[in-house]
């Protein structure tokens, strides 16, 4: 089980730590939408008795900061540094 969900806060965070956040929520979302749903078919192929799990969805936030066709905060960030 992969948990890296959440963005880490620390007194002073800095552009770098927010960078890593991102990816590390990438990371999540990809295995929330990949690893999950795959597991929850096989297991019901298979017959193995499980409880449904909705994973967090964390797609809103991952937009707010990195969307292209929305003008996520890098983005906005980029025209500005040009």
């Amino acid at each position: 089980l992969l948990d890296i969900f959440g963005f880490e806060n620390f007194e002073t965070n800095s552009f770098e730590q927010l960078c890593i956040n991102y990816a590390n929520e990438q990371l999540q979302n990809h295995y929330n939408s990949i690893v999950f749903a795959r597991d929850m078919r096989e297991y019901q192929r298979e017959g193995v008795a499980m409880t449904h799990i909705n994973p967090p969805d964390n797609t809103p936030c991952l937009e707010l900061l990195g969307s292209k066709e929305k003008m996520g905060l890098f983005t906005l960030l980029d025209d500005q540094s040009k």
